[in-house]
C-alpha cells in the first residue's frame, strides 16, 4: 500500500507547466509539514506534483503560506546531472488537494475561499457550480431535496 496524507503550508507559489507533447498541466509546490510530538519543533519539506486540471487550479488560487490537505502516493526516482553525478528525488503525487485557509493578508478576490481539487472525474472547486445547480451552507439540511 502507498497512502499519504498531509498537512501544510506552501513555501512558496505553486509552479505550474504543462507538458511539452499532451500540454498536461503539472503543478508543483514544497509543502512545509510540522512534525508532530517533535521536541525542537522540526519541519519536514516535501515536494508535490499535481496533474491535470487541479494542477491549474493549484497554480490560481494557492500562493505562499497556503494551508493545505493533500492525499496521494509516495513515488520515488533519480536522475544524473550533467556532471556525471546520480541524484535520486521523493514526491508525493497527489490525488487531491484540500484548500484549507488562504494565506495571511492574501486578497479574497484573488482566492476563491475553500475548495477542493481531485484528480477524479466530475470534481474541482465548490465555487465551479454548473448551471441549474446551486450550493448548499452546511447548516442549510433542511432545503436538500433528498
Amino acid at each position: 500500500m502507498n497512502s499519504v496524507a498531509l498537512v501544510g503550508r506552501l513555501t512558496r507559489d505553486p509552479e505550474l507547466r504543462y507538458t511539452a507533447g499532451t500540454q498536461t498541466a503539472v503543478a508543483t509546490f514544497t509543502l512545509a509539514v510540522d512534525r508532530p510530538f517533535s521536541k525542537n519543533n522540526e519541519t519536514d519539506f516535501i515536494r508535490i506534483v499535481v496533474y491535470g486540471r487541479p494542477a491549474e487550479n493549484c497554480g490560481t488560487y494557492l500562493a505562499k503560506g497556503s494551508l493545505v490537505g493533500v492525499q496521494g502516493r509516495i513515488q520515488t526516482g533519480s536522475y544524473e546531472t550533467k556532471t556525471g553525478e546520480k541524484r535520486y528525488t521523493t514526491d508525493v503525487i497527489a490525488d487531491r488537494v484540500e484548500f484549507l485557509q488562504r494565506p495571511q493578508g492574501a486578497a479574497s478576490s484573488s482566492y476563491e475561499g475553500r475548495g477542493r481539487v481531485n484528480n477524479q472525474a466530475g470534481s474541482g472547486f465548490e465555487s465551479a457550480i454548473p448551471d441549474g445547480f446551486h450550493a448548499f451552507d452546511d447548516d442549510d439540511d433542511e432545503n436538500i431535496p433528498f
